[in-house]
Formats: structure tokens, sequence, C-alpha cells
């Protein structure tokens, strides 16, 4: 496993069977970790059709990461009924820092993106155009295009107490 690309599941506070298909590890609004159908190392060989389906053009060697919540999501102004929290938020950068130390996955912005950023950097891809993750709801002054470095900057905090 190569990368940890991080999402929002479009969906309710918890995981439903189609969430569990498509990430390895979903964080619940009570920041309770869910195990995916498919492990990681399913992601090393995406030619066989039993893997996570998580990032479009980028599954091979990557491990999905979601919080769930966020359905109805349009803009920072109207989030929908399901945001994710902070406590979801600091579960997720643990858990991918845990998967980082694990896998010896380094904490840069090649190797732990968020979904949108992946997109951004792949616009051939089914990838392009993804909003998750363009917003944060528990830190609403974080701007888009610090997101990314936002989250691995938590993640490495959470690395160094491991």
């Amino acid at each position: 496993m190569n990368k940890i690309i991080i999402h929002w599941t479009a969906g309710t506070g918890v995981p439903n069977s189609v969430d569990l298909k498509h990430y390895h590890f979903l964080i619940d609004k009570y920041g309770r970790i869910n195990n995916g159908i498919f492990k990681p190392e399913d992601n090393e060989n995406c030619y066989d059709g039993k893997y996570a389906a998580h990032t479009g053009g980028g599954n091979t060697g990557a491990i999905g990461v979601a919080m769930c919540g966020m359905c109805g999501y349009s803009s920072p102004d109207k989030i929908g009924s399901y945001p994710i929290n902070k406590v979801q938020c600091e579960a997720t950068f643990m858990t991918v820092a845990k998967l980082a130390k694990k896998y010896n996955i380094n904490i840069d912005d090649k190797h732990i993106m968020t979904h949108y950023e992946f997109g951004k950097n792949n616009p051939k891809t089914s990838s392009a155009g993804k909003i998750d993750i363009v917003y944060l709801p528990p830190y609403p002054d974080v701007k888009q295009n610090q997101i990314g470095d936002f989250i691995r900057n938590k993640v490495k905090w959470y690395a160094q107490r491991l």
C-alpha cells in the first residue's frame, strides 16, 4: 500500500452497505471505526474486481478512509443534515496516522490526500470534480485550498504520539 485517500461518504452519520463496499475504514458520527468489506491489501490488485472502489483512477495501492456524513452538502452555507463532526475528524486523523505507520506511508501530499486533491491532480480520471473534502464543518476557518495540509498536519501530530 502506498497512499491513503480521505473521503466523506455523502451519506448519513453511519455507514450503509454501499459505503462498506467502497471504503476500507469508515469513521461514524461517534468516532467509531467501521471496517469495510475489503482489506487494504485487496487494493494491491484492482484488476480482479475484488477491491474497495473509493477513488476513480486511483484505487491501486490506495487505502480508502471515509468519514460518514455530508449528505446534502452543497456549500459551506448548506452543509446538509449530516455534517461531519470534530470527534469524527480527530478519529479519522488518528486512524490515518496509524495506517501510515503500519504501511510505512509518508505523510505528505503525494501519499496522503483528500479525494478532492486526488481529482484535482488527476483531471483525466472520474475523480475530477469530487468535492470530498472541500469543507470541514468543525473547522470552518480552514479554507478549501488549505484542507489537505490541515489534515496532514493533524495526522503528523497523531503520528508523533504513536
